[in-house]
């Protein structure tokens, strides 16, 4: 059974400002409410081939993943898929204008795990779908607060 997540929010800031902060690695410790640390596995800055990994914390579990980035449209959106992980799972990030100063950010997962992985999919979407809720909101947060 795959899994597709798909989770948006609107955040009063540019799309600029809102793709500069969410789609910088060294970032996602403060807004992912799950990712412990993250890893550079290339040299900066990020770029198709950029390879990061990511060590967090999932339906307890401790997960270590590495992702590909496989397409960046600066401010408009972002696409990694893991190298290396636990099961096969592709993250995009995607923002588009919402009036003069705001930003529509679309968060999406999908994957199809294998294995054990497999039978929990449907427990693991919407674990997921919690999680991302959280994390955009803490986004929102941090840069509305800016």
């Amino acid at each position: 059974m795959a899994v597709d997540v798909s989770t948006q929010i609107t955040i009063a800031r540019p799309p600029d400002v809102v793709a500069a902060f969410a789609s910088d690695p060294s970032n996602a410790p403060r807004w992912y409410v799950n990712i412990d640390s993250v890893k550079w596995q290339t040299p900066p800055p990020l770029a198709p081939g950029s390879r990061l990994t990511f060590t967090a914390r999932f339906l307890g579990r401790t997960l270590v993943y590495t992702y590909e980035i496989v397409e960046l449209v600066p401010a408009s959106r972002l696409v990694m898929r893991t190298a290396q992980g636990p099961f096969p799972m592709e993250t995009t990030y995607n923002w588009a204008a919402a009036g003069e100063a705001s930003t529509t950010m679309t968060l999406r997962n999908r994957g199809e795990p294998s294995g054990f992985a497999a039978v929990t999919a449907s427990v693991m979407a919407a674990a997921m779908r919690r999680a991302n809720r959280k994390d955009l909101a803490r986004l929102r947060a941090i840069l509305e607060a800016e």
